[in-house]
């Protein structure tokens, strides 16, 4: 079990890292999920040992490991910008933490193999780094992460440099590696769908706080706030001030739409509204969905999904729908919100309320 008690960074005098407490048991996944500068690699690094904490104490299985080298402990780390040995083969590349650790002849060939085989490399096991393609080279350090069995495993965004293809077919396999292991797994990433696809447990990050920690599932149903719910959001959330009022939903004191069921206990007053784009339609889905009038900005086509952009009372949202929409700026269109996703939260950014489980 790893553990950071009150763990804190500054840098000049500033925190990089707020004082932050988190457990992390074995044998999960743990999700850092931010946009670029939130502080996920900079968590890492405390992790690793990498970086000294300013303030607090890491433990590892109740063991004080606070000013402990990163060379004295159980870790691996794989980051976006691949590291390998240039002058070693994928195998030794591979091998070498195996050799470091006296590693049996038979046991090491067994691991590398079975690595390479499931990272794809066993036809480039010969060659040397500078003769692989950027993701053959990623591929190489992720595999000599897996083979080192390590008791903590750090991956800072490891998939990025790969081709679509692999990237995705990774998503699919390493949680089945990781469940496997004892080991406590924690990976990088700024995009909600990867985390998503990943499962485990989920970090939000923010300007170097930890806004929210939890099944990866959860925090996606039930953010504790904005900043939380934002962070997992890709698109953005569509975003609009109401006022609650009755039954009824406010914008300029028009009612907009009837409060939904789950929302039904928030007070009157104001309200921050807040909704996924793909639960935004340009047709009815089902009988309760809202009709809105809409004015078209902008239509972005991406194979096989459309994200049409709109005002609606001042508000820009995004719609996103499968298939091909292209519709020219300016238009006045109807849109279908489905009320039962709405997410609600006051003026200091709190939770009021999430989508029902069901429907989210």
């Amino acid at each position: 079990m790893l553990e950071l008690r009150n763990i804190a960074k500054m840098v000049g005098g500033e925190y990089h890292i707020y004082p932050t407490n988190l457990t992390l048991k074995r044998g999960t996944l743990n999700v850092l999920l931010g946009p670029t500068l939130s502080g996920k690699t900079s968590l890492m690094r405390l992790m690793a040992g990498l970086d000294k904490p300013t303030e607090g104490q890491l433990l590892f299985d109740g063991t004080d490991v606070t000013g402990k080298r990163v060379q004295d402990r159980s870790v691996a780390m794989v980051y976006q910008q691949f590291i390998n040995y240039p002058a070693l083969t994928v195998y030794e590349n591979i091998a070498s933490p195996m050799r470091i650790a006296k590693k049996d002849a038979a046991t090491i060939d067994r691991e590398v193999r079975r690595a390479a085989d499931l990272l794809r490399l066993t036809p480039y096991l010969d060659r040397t780094p500078l003769n692989l393609s950027g993701g053959q080279q990623q591929r190489t350090a992720l595999a000599r992460a897996i083979v080192k069995n390590a008791s903590l495993v750090l991956l800072d965004e490891p998939l990025a440099n790969l081709d679509y293809k692999l990237r995705e077919e990774l998503r699919e396999e390493l949680p089945k590696i990781f469940a496997l292991s004892g080991a406590i797994f924690v990976y990088a990433t700024t995009e909600p769908s990867e985390a998503l696809l990943l499962g485990g447990n989920t970090a939000t990050l923010d300007q170097g706080r930890i806004t929210q920690y939890g099944s990866t599932i959860e925090l996606y149903r039930n953010p504790v706030d904005l900043i939380s719910a934002r962070t997992f959001a890709d698109p953005p959330l569509n975003i609009i001030e109401l006022t609650r009022s009755g039954a009824s939903f406010l914008n300029d004191g028009k009612p907009v739409f009837d409060v939904p069921a789950h929302l039904a206990g928030i007070a009157d007053g104001p309200v921050t509204v807040a909704f996924h784009p793909h639960h935004l339609y340009p047709m009815p889905v089902h009988d309760g969905a809202v009709r809105l009038s809409a004015k078209t900005l902008i239509s972005e086509i991406a194979g096989s999904e459309s994200f049409v952009h709109v005002d609606f009372a001042g508000n820009r949202w995004v719609m996103l729908t499968r298939g091909i929409l292209d519709i020219e700026p300016d238009r006045q269109i109807d849109i279908y919100l489905d009320t039962r996703h709405l997410m609600a939260f006051d003026a200091n950014g709190r939770s009021l309320g999430a989508p029902q489980q069901a429907a989210a």
